[in-house]
């Protein structure tokens, strides 16, 4: 089947599917659950809740191979220019591999180096915890100030929240907003004696990171001595020279083929893998090559990271939803919303497919979320009732605490997958109001304002427990479904050139700042704002 051809069955079955509802398909379909079910690396992941048919499913899967899914992911995994505008492979998959892997990036090996780099991570974060590794006073380390931002942020953050003890050893804190009171919070209570700070860039060029670092070396530098200052200063870079030539004592290195947001595997996690500990690390690489393993060897119709994709391009182009909340039913998986807002808005809001050409359909929705049971109190009023259908994403983890009942949680996070599908009735709501004392008009005036249409789709992804294993496999199957959508939607995932802008900009007023006024060719009201704030 052609591209256009599948293209063109998936509209026909999106629209019927637009006119049934998610509940009766079960009935239509008794083999619905197993069929929309997967279990893979530890998780389980049920799409049966979501609004497509028994037809569109397989038209969804018709699409994914006119599309050539497999083909594509066959390329990221040898190594292939996937990168089109940048000329690079893109190859993550190669920094949570076996060692001994064979990866190769454009034909050049690259597995002995990525093994190279990881026995020199084991080597030092062993040695910070065992106080073989000690700062210039010969105190042991007892905190780490980990300085990025973006994917060398908000990856490493997300492990170290869902991953660290209730008591830690080492005391992990994270900087990357260029505000001061940032960096202020995160020093606040630190001995610079027993303090290492970790600078996470990988150009050594970003702003926000090298301001944020030239804090923390002057922070450091006011309370030790010269000569002892290297030790507590590390660099986690592609630029190693410029991490030395700021004053980085020792650099970790990782390279071009690795993006921001797909980094947290390599060197960039460098402050967790000293702070939980190298097994814990090693670990959530060995659930992420799982999921690997899977995405590979799985056909598509059992395929993790395949279905959730498709489930997304069905309700983006298909139904026109054009939000996604995702609810993390456990404390510790705070951090993920905002981990996958830069994961897939950061990958997939582009407007040219890739050979430069205008798309003609939606790409990435608008992510967002929050932790059950908080979003429930916040926005889920407007998932439940409000005109704009949001297609929900609930990640359910069955024990998430020793010693405290788990049952209130999760079952918060089944019933509002249940609410959102089967909705309540007119009727219904009037029953329930005469059922509760109300007078029959005010029954029957009420039940309008009680009315949920339902029909309301999502997903529910389930572990056992949150442990290293289960954290990599999950943070893997986000990534191959962001890169699944892409070649869906025929994009390139692994660019980001409108972030480029801004940061372009941003130096060009910074400029303007330090020359004393706005520039003649200054915008009116971005001069006027910048001339009120320089007051």
């Amino acid at each position: 089947m052609t591209r256009d051809a599948a293209w063109t069955r998936f509209d026909l079955t999106a629209a019927e599917a637009a006119e049934s509802r998610i509940a009766d398909q079960f009935a239509a379909d008794p083999a619905r659950l197993d069929r929309m079910s997967v279990e893979a690396a530890g998780l389980y992941v049920d799409l049966s809740k979501q609004s497509w048919t028994r037809a569109a499913f397989d038209a969804c899967l018709d699409l994914a191979r006119a599309c050539e899914v497999e083909g594509r992911r066959d390329a990221l995994f040898a190594g292939e220019a996937v990168n089109l505008t940048e000329g690079r492979a893109v190859l993550h998959p190669a920094l949570r591999a076996a060692p001994g892997a064979d990866f190769k990036a454009l034909g050049e090996p690259v597995s002995a180096e990525v093994d190279a780099v990881r026995a020199e991570m084991k080597a030092y974060a062993d040695a910070v915890r065992s106080g073989a590794e000690t700062g210039a006073a010969g105190k042991r380390f007892q905190a780490i100030v980990h300085v990025g931002i973006g994917g060398s942020d908000l990856g490493p953050r997300l492990v170290w929240d869902a991953l660290r003890p209730l008591d830690p050893a080492i005391d992990l804190r994270f900087v990357a907003n260029i505000d001061p009171r940032d960096m202020a919070e995160a020093l606040t209570g630190l001995d610079p004696e027993t303090t290492l700070v970790v600078v996470v860039s990988k150009t050594f060029t970003t702003q926000e990171t090298l301001a944020n670092a030239e804090a923390a070396k002057a922070w450091l530098a006011a309370a030790l001595p010269a000569d002892g200052l290297a030790r507590h200063f590390i660099g986690v870079t592609a630029a190693p020279d410029k991490a030395r030539a700021f004053g980085c004592g020792r650099t970790f290195a990782f390279r071009d083929w690795v993006g921001g947001r797909y980094s947290l595997w390599s060197a960039v996690s460098l402050s967790c893998a000293i702070a939980l500990g190298w097994e814990a690390f090693e670990q959530m690489l060995a659930g992420a090559a799982a999921m690997d393993d899977h995405f590979v060897a799985a056909p598509l119709e059992k395929n993790a990271p395949v279905l959730m994709a498709l489930a997304q391009v069905f309700n983006v182009d298909g139904l026109d939803r054009r939000a996604r909340t995702v609810a993390p039913y456990a404390h510790a998986l705070r951090r993920l919303p905002s981990f996958l807002q830069q994961l897939e808005m950061e990958s997939n809001g582009k407007r040219v497919h890739r050979d430069g050409s205008p798309v003609t359909r939606q790409t990435c929705p608008v992510v967002f979320g929050e932790p059950g049971t908080n979003g429930q109190h916040a926005f889920f009023q407007q998932i439940h009732q409000g005109p704009q259908v949001v297609p929900a994403e609930f990640v359910i983890v069955a024990r998430t605490h020793e010693d405290a009942p788990e049952a209130p949680l999760w079952s918060n996070a089944l019933a509002q997958a249940q609410a959102l599908m089967l909705g309540k009735s007119a009727e219904a709501a009037e029953t329930e109001g005469l059922a509760q004392g109300l007078a029959a008009e005010e029954a029957k005036r009420l039940s309008t304002h009680r009315t949920f249409t339902g029909n309301r789709p999502s997903t529910a992804i389930v572990m056992e427990r949150l442990t290293p294993r289960t954290l990599g496999a999950l943070i893997a199957l986000y990534e191959h479904k962001t890169f699944v959508e892409g070649v869906i939607w025929d994009i390139n995932s692994f660019d980001q050139w409108g972030v480029e802008l801004g940061k372009v900009l941003a130096k060009a007023i910074l400029k303007d700042v330090q020359d004393g006024g706005p520039s003649a060719d200054l915008d009116p009201s971005t001069a006027a704002l910048m001339t009120r704030l320089m007051r």
